[in-house]
């Protein structure tokens, strides 16, 4: 008699587990409670004016100064990626051969890494660009939305 309880007990649960709400964050900073059965619903709620989010307008120019040097990388990461071939010569040759000018004119702007990933900020040909690497693979970081 009581096996039978026992499993119709962890069936049930199990079923009451398996579903997942997920919490996620939006780019204005409002929190948004994702349901199992793909509806979703505002957790912090708002009165009923609605506010005008507007992106500050970004350019593509690279404004430097004239005395502006280039981060340095941490040297430990950089010769483990040299196997995979990510170091950061690689990925401004990548950069170069996108937007069609040479390594020279690539600079690197501002870096973020690990050993598993990395982020990078250029200036390539007058243009700011953002490159990602995850493991040894290289992709221009797009944005979404």
């Amino acid at each position: 008699m009581k096996m039978p309880f026992f499993i119709i007990f962890f069936t049930i649960s199990s079923f009451c587990f398996a579903q997942n709400n997920h919490i996620v964050k939006t780019e204005d900073g409002r929190r948004v409670l994702l349901k199992a059965d793909f509806t979703w619903e505002y957790i912090d709620a708002e009165s009923t004016t609605i506010k005008e989010v507007t992106k500050p307008t970004e350019s593509d120019n690279c404004n430097l100064a004239e005395d502006f040097k280039e981060p340095t990388l941490d040297k430990k990461i950089q010769n483990q990626l040299k196997k995979g071939r990510a170091t950061i010569t690689h990925i401004k040759k990548r950069v170069a051969k996108d937007y069609n000018c040479s390594v020279d004119d690539v600079i690197l702007l501002s870096a973020s890494e690990k050993k598993s990933n990395g982020v990078y900020n250029f200036c390539a040909n007058g243009k700011a660009v953002k490159y990602k690497r995850v493991g040894n693979n290289i992709i221009k970081s797009r944005k979404l939305f």
